[in-house]
């Protein structure tokens, strides 16, 4: 049968998928027919589904005689059949009202942002905190912890702060620290990290900086701040949601699903893949792609400010989660966030 499904194939296939996002049960031919109006007798409705099945849409699930979709079948669905609904009005504004004249850190307000995407879809609310090289700096400061040993602490233009602990080469007083830091903030605030990294690159290669003890010490300091990236850490709220489906009554795949949302690796993968497209991203999980969350499906989506602060955000759910109303939310979330990255800046 031709690959390019016709009409029929398609009316069944979606009706198939959304009893089953209802039901979590498989499908079988009488139960769909007398839910939907399909022009079709259960017999032919029989033959398009073991059709369906033979192309790798569908999927019988032990011996039952229902059908349950394969993930061939959700990507199909998600890419030619969803219709997606419009989040209500009161929606939007119970989800402003969480944010309405709260001035909240940036660690705040993207852990808030995870605790709504998670109670308004009762699944799982996934941020991953903006990497700073991607943001602007607003200034940076450096502690003097012991004679070489320093904290140093970055903060962005929008808000994020992060520290980090670094070894000199060099003993450093507090006065000298101070210095360094003054000439770092008049020179290069306002820049992204990218660029001010870019840049002691070429200062470091010029002459002068072997003459200028201030700039010498300044641009060591940086480099050793610098080195690596900061940023990018995921916050994960409503873990335990995801467990009340039926998908996770298997303790290995379960297991599978605490171990990726502990260690984070795979998330982190997907959240900055999320970061590098426009709109919003799913990802489905499935023995072939991404094992460690098989069963779930992740629904992401980027935000950022005029001052490049990018980040992303999602919802984690099962498989058979309802796209229609989780893709919408997330979308709205990423909007609502970027918005008020941008006001605080102001």
């Amino acid at each position: 049968m031709n690959e390019e499904l016709n009409e029929r194939c398609r009316l069944i296939l979606e009706a198939i998928i959304e009893d089953y996002i209802l039901s979590g049960e498989p499908i079988g031919s009488r139960a769909l027919t007398r839910r939907h109006a399909i022009p079709l007798s259960p017999a032919t409705v029989r033959n398009v589904m073991a059709d369906l099945e033979e192309m790798g849409y569908l999927t019988s699930p032990h011996t039952s005689a229902g059908r349950i979709p394969t993930e061939k079948g959700y990507r199909f669905y998600l890419d030619s059949l969803l219709r997606i609904k419009q989040l209500s009005p009161s929606k939007r504004q119970s989800i402003r009202e969480h944010y309405r004249n709260r001035r909240l850190r940036m660690e705040e307000l993207l852990r808030e942002a995870g605790r709504i995407l998670s109670t308004s879809s009762s699944y799982t609310g996934v941020v991953m905190v903006p990497q700073l090289a991607t943001t602007i700096c607003r200034r940076i400061d450096f502690v003097r912890l012991s004679a070489r040993r320093i904290l140093a602490v970055f903060v962005s233009q929008s808000g994020i702060v992060e520290h980090k602990i670094i070894e000199s080469d060099l003993p450093l007083n507090e006065s000298q620290l101070q210095e360094a830091a003054n000439y770092l903030n008049q020179t290069y605030s306002g820049l992204s990290i990218q660029d001010i990294k870019q840049r002691i690159v070429v200062q470091m290669a010029e002459e002068m900086a072997t003459y200028d003890t201030l700039l010498r010490r300044a641009l060591h300091l940086s480099c050793l701040a610098l080195e690596d990236d900061f940023g990018g850490q995921i916050y994960i709220e409503g873990a335990s949601n995801i467990l009340d489906q039926p998908e996770f009554n298997d303790l290995s795949r379960m297991r599978r699903l605490m171990r990726t949302f502990d260690q984070k690796n795979l998330l982190m993968e997907l959240l900055h893949k999320s970061q590098l497209a426009e709109g919003v991203q799913i990802y489905i999980g499935s023995p072939d792609h991404y094992s460690d969350i098989e069963g779930c499906s992740l629904v992401a989506a980027s935000f950022s400010s005029r001052w490049g602060a990018i980040g992303t955000l999602g919802i984690i759910g099962p498989t058979r989660m309802p796209y229609s109303t989780v893709i919408p939310l997330v979308d709205f979330t990423a909007g609502l966030i970027g918005s008020i990255l941008d006001s605080e800046e102001e």
